[in-house]
């Protein structure tokens, strides 16, 4: 069962929600557009393409306490920090985030299992939003992701002025249950319109310039080649290591546990980390990637030949185009790839 509701009615549908449950959606700050906790004062965006960081940040936050040792009185005490254990709904996520969390999945609820990553996983209920005006530095569909029909618990599509609602998974016939009140359901006439617009998505997406990226000589066990060659000095030189590809990056997964003297015992917390940073895995004898090619290297090698190779042939990126938009050299993963290829030819 397909639901409707006007675009002008989006607040009072927010509003019934959070009053349940906590409700993550893209909001606007300073000009700048983010999944946020939503309040009754949020300017929530649901307009903006590509929120600034990716909504994996709902399940992985980019700074999270573990535990705290606390030494007042001369003796030790360790709290553990609680997991999620609130249900809450994440509105908004487009196609390529939305095929992130798997790839997320297959890192924290392997063996061992990240309880932190899990009882979030667990509580979060996910409506994905279609893409109504894909970007041309979008490339999801290289990847087989369907801009038109994204995964989620709950798969939203706007056209015109209305939002279309599908419950996907048995989150979702709950979550459209529970504000059924303020929902109509889908006429005839309304699926024929998604169904065209689902068709415009794919139109405008089969004429985005990256729809033809190649990915052939990627993700199969020329493994030493692709690391022995010389391309790779040349494609790393422009980089300045300042981590905007993997801070807005819905798949990066790579994480620092760091210690804060509180003056009376130790905050131990979790932060996202880079693996274009010179200190990155930092051991007593130093770094295992000292020099900034390598880093760079590892980076694209980690998204195209390692993971894909140790997850059935899953590539690690999605084609959000974040770093295409967001690297201050205009070095990407497009570029690495056409290289790659050029080459080869």
């Amino acid at each position: 069962m397909t639901y409707k509701i006007q675009k002008n009615q989006l607040g009072g549908l927010f509003s019934a929600i959070a009053a349940k449950q906590k409700l993550y959606l893209p909001c606007t700050f300073s000009g700048k557009t983010d999944f946020a906790l939503w309040g009754e004062d949020a300017a929530f965006d649901l307009d903006t393409l590509k929120t600034v960081k990716s909504a994996k940040e709902v399940f992985f936050p980019q700074c999270e306490d573990i535990v705290s040792f606390d030494t007042r009185g001369g003796n030790l005490t360790v709290t553990e920090a609680e997991r999620e254990t609130d249900d809450f709904v994440v509105f908004g996520v487009r196609g390529c985030d939305a095929a992130a969390f798997s790839i997320l999945d297959s890192v924290f609820l392997s063996e061992p299992v990240d309880t932190f990553y899990k009882s979030r996983r667990d509580h979060g209920t996910v409506v994905t939003l279609c893409c109504s005006r894909p970007e041309e530095t979008c490339f999801c569909s290289a990847f087989g992701i369907d801009a038109a029909a994204p995964s989620g618990d709950v798969t939203a599509m706007f056209s015109g002025d209305v939002l279309y609602l599908t419950p996907n998974t048995e989150k979702g016939l709950n979550l459209t249950k529970s504000v059924q009140n303020l929902l109509v359901p889908a006429t005839q006439t309304d699926e024929k319109e998604r169904a065209a617009e689902a068709e415009n998505i794919r139109r405008i997406t089969a004429s985005l310039p990256l729809k033809n990226l190649d990915l052939s000589g990627w993700g199969k066990d020329e493994l030493l080649e692709k690391f022995n060659s010389p391309l790779w000095k040349d494609l790393s030189l422009p980089c300045i290591g300042c981590g905007a590809c993997t801070f807005s990056c819905p798949t990066c997964q790579c994480y620092d546990i760091r210690d804060f003297d509180k003056g009376n015992g130790v905050q131990r917390y979790r932060c996202w980390d880079s693996c274009m940073y010179s200190d990155f895995t930092m051991m007593a004898h130093g770094t295992p990637r000292p020099e900034k090619l390598q880093r760079f290297r590892q980076r694209f090698m980690h998204k195209l030949v390692y993971y894909p190779a140790n997850n059935g042939g899953t590539f690690g990126c999605v084609g959000c185009g974040r770093c295409l938009e967001r690297c201050p050299s205009g070095i990407n993963i497009v570029k690495v790839i056409k290289a790659f290829g050029d080459n080869d030819r």
